[in-house]
């Protein structure tokens, strides 16, 4: 069963759009609407448009729609129920008691629990003889008792069950701590075994508190033997490419910007020493939706991964999937140490400090690693060195900067600003040139279709733009309902998705209900809601009237004749009966 209609209607009221959106994206105010820049994909010119009249947004660069439920289902990666809870809580209503069907709100609320109560268990084996080896571990590695209780931080014990038996007696069953990823099945089928064993363990906390994952490093190095981490894969409460570690805390930070580091430990580390603005990825390599999560509190990231080449090639990774979110990037290098947490040890604090307030921007970081890797005393390094340079300058669209630090390093390599103008402007022209053709083959490569809402308006395009003219006429003048449900019916409609929505909008005019976008979001999915609200903005430049009405229900009946037709008729006597219908549609005329 649904959430009542009239909760929905009062959820709505009290979580407009603009207010829901602005809490996660800069807007600025256009006319009637407000624009920002997509927070669901990658993109430097805002096409992400808020709707504070149809309480809507849609983003006109890769399709996402909706209404506030649907908006923070896909920001907060969410379900239905859970969407409208967290919108619940925000206005301080009370969800209903019954009538709707909660199960994964359920599952992942035992989740959650089951999480919690691995956190405290791994936490207390540190007060343990058995754990005295976790304790020993965080003690060598300089962390105060304090910064191991803010961090939650614990020990894993050797045993191959002892958090089974733990969670098994705090009445969780199997596949609830199975779903956890806490314990892995036995080869033979028969039993658990503990999945963290003999590791020091890492909590890692989402934005609202709560437990969702874990990472175990490995105490023993001698051991190479067994993986130096092993995280939690993915659960229902948890996407390891989505989740920041410590974001939880570097978000109400008074720091300026956020510190993008390599791992927990230097994470760790970073906010004992009074850096707590840092975060990490968790497990994984760093993802866009990382970068864009991280666009939500800051403007400015500062990039201090390892030195080694590992952490090099990470760095410049990284930098490029930042770049697209339009945030300052500035890239510290850690000299004299291997990474944060072992240059803070070795010169403290405030050193950490002077290497934050000297960190470059990405530009001068690539200038200053392609002159490391050669000798510029001599002539070819010199050489070897401008030619990486201008590589790096040709991939800078900015012109001014392209400018500015092209007479930088023109005056000291004393050369030719001129010259090195011209050798970067060629390359920067082929690299336009190279992805203008990378472009043009992608969309030739591409299938026809890429619909994956509506696949077949692939086949049916007459037919299912017709259809969806014929929806933005009802969602703009609800009074020609009657009229267009006297000639077609969702069944007469040739693609199924237009016709599950022409049935639904129906059922909600047929009960005296007004077509708002909100009453959709319980029945159809976020991706299906951006087609939705895309055809809801069609209404914004239609004429409503009968004679449209008539000459939609032609095209889609004619298709559907011709579709049923293709279905029925034997290959021997297809052609015959295209041609019949085809006459007989031109007779009409």
């Amino acid at each position: 069963m649904r959430i009542p209609d009239e909760f929905i209607e009062e959820l709505r009221q009290r979580n407009d759009i603009e207010s829901v959106v602005s809490s996660y994206v800069t807007l600025k105010r256009r006319g009637s609407t407000s624009v920002g820049l997509c927070p669901f994909h990658s993109e430097k010119s805002p096409s992400f448009t808020v709707y504070p009249s149809s309480n809507s947004y849609y983003c006109f660069g890769c399709g996402a729609g909706g209404d506030p439920i649907t908006f923070i289902r896909g920001i907060e990666n969410l379900d239905y129920i859970e969407a409208v809870r967290f919108l619940a809580d925000r206005c301080g209503m009370r969800m209903p008691e019954s009538g709707y069907d909660d199960t994964m709100q359920k599952l992942r609320v035992k989740i959650y629990e089951i999480n919690r109560a691995a956190a405290r268990f791994f936490h207390e084996q540190l007060k343990t003889p058995e754990g005295k080896v976790g304790l020993d571990y965080f003690k060598e590695r300089e962390l105060s008792a304090k910064t191991i209780k803010h961090f939650g931080l614990g020990y894993a014990p050797e045993s191959w069950d002892a958090l089974y038996k733990h969670l098994r007696g705090l009445g969780f069953t199997d596949d609830l701590i199975f779903q956890a990823d806490l314990i892995s099945k036995r080869k033979s089928g028969n039993g658990y075994y503990d999945r963290f064993r003999g590791r020091a363990m890492y909590p890692i906390i989402d934005l609202r508190g709560n437990v969702i994952a874990f990472g175990g490093r490995r105490i023993n190095n001698e051991d190479k033997s067994v993986a130096k981490y092993i995280n939690s894969s993915d659960t229902p409460v948890y996407k390891k490419s989505t989740v920041l570690y410590a974001l939880n805390y570097a978000k109400n930070s008074k720091h300026k910007g956020i510190i993008l580091a390599e791992g927990y430990m230097d994470v760790i580390a970073l906010h004992q020493a009074g850096f707590d603005n840092a975060v990490a990825a968790c497990g994984t390599a760093f993802t866009q939706e990382q970068a864009r999560l991280l666009s939500r509190y800051t403007d400015e990231i500062i990039v201090t991964l390892d030195a080694d080449e590992a952490g090099q090639k990470a760095t410049n990774r990284t930098i490029e999937i930042l770049k697209s979110t339009g945030m300052n990037i500035r890239v510290l290098r850690v000299d004299g140490a291997k990474d944060p947490d072992e240059f803070i040890k070795k010169f403290g604090a405030g050193r950490f400090q002077a290497l934050l307030d000297g960190a470059n921007n990405d530009i001068e970081y690539k200038i200053s690693a392609a002159k490391a890797k050669f000798d510029i005393t001599t002539d070819d390094g010199k050489l070897s060195a401008l030619k990486q340079i201008s590589q790096v300058l040709s991939q800078t669209d900015d012109p001014i900067a392209r400018d500015l630090y092209t007479g930088r390093v023109a005056d000291e390599f004393g050369v030719s600003k001129d010259v090195l103008i011209r050798q970067i402007n060629v390359m920067f022209k082929s690299r336009l040139n190279n992805e203008r053709k990378q472009h043009i083959n992608k969309e030739i490569s591409r299938p026809v279709s890429t619909d994956r809402v509506n696949p077949e308006k692939r086949f049916n395009t007459r037919a299912a733009m017709a259809e969806e003219t014929i929806l933005a006429l009802l969602f703009s003048d609800p009074s020609l309902y009657e009229y267009v449900f006297s000639l077609i019916k969702a069944d007469d409609f040739v693609t199924t998705f237009n016709g599950r929505v022409y049935k639904y909008l129906c059922d909600l005019l047929e009960n005296g209900k007004t077509p708002d976008i909100s009453y959709f979001s319980s029945e159809f999915t976020p991706d299906e809601m951006g087609k939705i609200v895309g055809i809801f903005n069609k209404r914004l430049s239609l004429d409503t009237n009968k004679q449209q009405v008539d000459d939609c229900v032609k095209v889609i009946l004619g298709e559907q004749d011709i579709k049923k037709a293709a279905d029925s008729a034997s290959e021997s006597d297809w052609a015959a009966s295209i041609k019949r219908i085809t006459d007989k549609k031109r007779g009409s005329k």
